[in-house]
């Protein structure tokens, strides 16, 4: 799936550019994330409109480039800009990173995203370390394979190093929750009908992205994990308006717990 003309041209692009640089893990930031590449070492930059196989949209707070390098003693690539379904994409086309990743030899992702806080306990800033996911939006990236890709998701994330990673928040003084994330297209945020469903459904958090990144990861045989930031309160659970400025101004907000969070969780992804 993974071997287009586009995907294979894409690869040798990046070798030329890169050698025999092999990764290790691949992150993929969500918005207002993007900081965390002012921590990237030996980076090699790759816009993503020159990279054959990635789509041409760009939504605001995310960059639209590839980092290559290390960060915090892993060999990593850094896609600073996701793609989402409500970009008139397809579920396959938003994964198209994390098909490049396993193109280049990851075995590892990890998936950051900014999310809507569903359950009481949650406030903006907190964080939420995805042990389970939600999707009903109908859609799947691996829809439309012959033959079809029965993948197992009994144990699509990686959670183990929770209580690790809730030292360190501790530490940091901010909260990290282990939860369930829910899935919606988007791009109009949820209606209060809509939280309660998924709210009685379980779930922890809502967003517009990970979820079909993790299943296509896990498709291509990569061990996953997803790291998300409460922006706000999902929706207007705090009666307040919810806009995309919000999101960006609460991921600036929580860079540093983040970036700590994601160094910590890179020494135990292993």
């Amino acid at each position: 799936m993974i071997h287009s003309l586009a995907m294979r041209q894409t690869v040798e692009r990046i070798h030329r550019r890169c050698g025999l640089f092999v990764p290790e893990i691949a992150i993929i930031l969500g918005s207002g994330l993007g900081l965390l590449r002012e921590h990237l070492q030996e980076i090699t930059r790759i816009p993503y409109l020159d990279l054959p196989c990635f789509p041409r949209q760009k939504v605001a707070g995310h960059q639209a480039e590839l980092l290559i390098g290390e960060l915090f003693g892993r060999r990593v690539l850094l896609f600073c800009g996701r793609f989402h379904v409500y970009q008139g994409l397809s579920s396959f086309e938003s994964t198209v990173p994390v098909q490049l990743a396993a193109a280049l030899g990851c075995r590892e992702m990890l998936l950051t995203c900014a999310v809507g806080g569903i359950s009481a306990e949650m406030k903006p800033g907190d964080f939420l370390l995805v042990r389970d996911h939600l999707n009903l939006s109908g859609l799947n990236p691996l829809q439309g394979f012959d033959p079809p890709l029965f993948i197992d998701l009994h144990d699509c994330y990686r959670h183990e190093f929770f209580a690790s990673l809730k030292d360190e928040a501790r530490r940091l003084q901010c909260i990290l929750h282990s939860g369930v994330l829910a899935y919606m297209t988007g791009p109009s945020y949820e209606t209060p009908a809509e939280i309660d469903a998924l709210r009685a459904l379980g779930a922890s958090a809502v967003g517009m992205s990970t979820v079909p990144e993790a299943i296509m990861a896990r498709a291509l045989d990569l061990q996953v994990a997803a790291l998300a930031l409460i922006t706000n309160l999902a929706g207007g659970s705090d009666h307040e308006q919810l806009s995309h400025q919000e999101v960006l101004a609460c991921s600036a907000n929580a860079a540093d717990s983040f970036h700590c969070l994601v160094k910590t969780l890179l020494s135990k992804f292993i």
